[in-house]
Formats: structure tokens, sequence, C-alpha cells
């Protein structure tokens, strides 16, 4: 299995394009958020809430480690992802425009906004709530840059079977919110 190395300069840019797209989202229809391909589908509003909640359970984990982390004189990270976080990480990853394969949502991740129960201030809510989590991740990358990436590893939200360093658990995220990104275009490509 090749090497993943992540930058935080690679992780900025991929994670200002999800933001962008957020953005464009924003503009849609109430309709067309909420709408959704079958009735055990999420809608776009839904999936932007689930990564919002998603995100939510790392923020004091990377908090923590971020807390623990010294300068570098060495310039920005470069970091090499063990080979099991390799695994789980790619398993977010979307392939293209496809997501390999669907994956249950645990309980705790489900959206928390009933279906059909939206309105204008609701959608709004969804996105101000999705842009200041996924703004406040970019914010940790770019405080992490010049930081030399040793800390104690932190279990992941679905368990201490998977503990990651700072890096790699920005790329799962990241990773993640791509594969719903996907997710998303999926719905919207159903609506036409």
């Amino acid at each position: 299995m090749a090497q993943l190395v992540l930058t935080p300069e690679h992780q900025i840019q991929r994670l200002n394009q999800i933001l962008n797209r957020a953005t464009e989202l924003s503009t849609l229809p109430l309709d067309a958020l909420t709408k959704t391909p079958h009735p055990k589908s999420w809608n776009v509003l839904e999936v932007l809430e689930h990564l919002s909640i998603s995100y939510s359970l790392y923020v004091p984990k990377i908090e923590k480690a971020l807390s623990e982390v010294t300068p570098s004189d060495i310039g920005s990270w470069s970091f090499k992802v063990r080979p099991w976080q390799r695994f789980v990480i790619e398993g977010q990853r979307p392939k293209g425009n496809k997501r390999r394969f669907k994956v249950k949502t645990l309980k705790r991740f489900e959206p928390l906004i009933a279906q059909g129960n939206f309105d204008e201030e609701k959608a709004n809510r969804v996105f101000e709530l999705f842009q200041s989590t996924h703004q406040q991740l970019k914010n940790y990358i770019v405080s992490s840059r010049t930081r030399e990436m040793k800390h104690p590893p932190f279990s992941s939200a679905i368990g201490p079977i998977v503990k990651f360093y700072l890096p790699e658990a920005f790329e799962f995220l990241l990773c993640h919110a791509e594969r719903h990104m996907v997710q998303i275009e999926e719905i919207l490509a159903t609506q036409t």
C-alpha cells in the first residue's frame, strides 16, 4: 500500500472547496434542499447537519491535542499516515464523483431535525452551523501548521479502535465531508 502524506496546505485547499460549495447550496430553494430521492434518504439539509454533528464530537479532542503540541522551527508539517488510520481514512474518501459503498449511520450521528419539518429559518441555521463548524476546522488546521505533531493520539468518534494524530483526524473529517458532498450531488441529480 502506497504511503499517504498529508500537508495542511492541501487540507485547507480542499476544505475551502467544501465551504464554497456549501455557500452555493445555501442559495437553492427550500424545496430543492428538503427533497429526498426516496423516503429513507436524507435531504441536503440533513446531510449538512450530520456533518456538523459528526465534527462536533472531535472538537474537544482536537482542542486538547492542539494544546499539547509545541511550535516547530522547520515550517509547515508534512505527516505520513499510519497504515490502520490510512485504511479508515480511505474508506471515507470518495472515488471521483462516487461513494464506493454506503455506510449505516450510528444513531448519535443522525440529523436532529425531523424530516419534512424544515422552513427557511431552520435551513439558514443548518447552513450557519455548517459554515461555523467547518470554518473552525479550517482555523484548527491553520493553527496547527507550524506545530510539531507530537501529542498522544486520541480516539475517533467511532471509538478507541481508531486513534488519530491531528493530521489524520483532519484528513478523516475532510474525507467524510467530501464523501457527503458527493451524496448531496447525488441527491440534487435526482431532482432534474
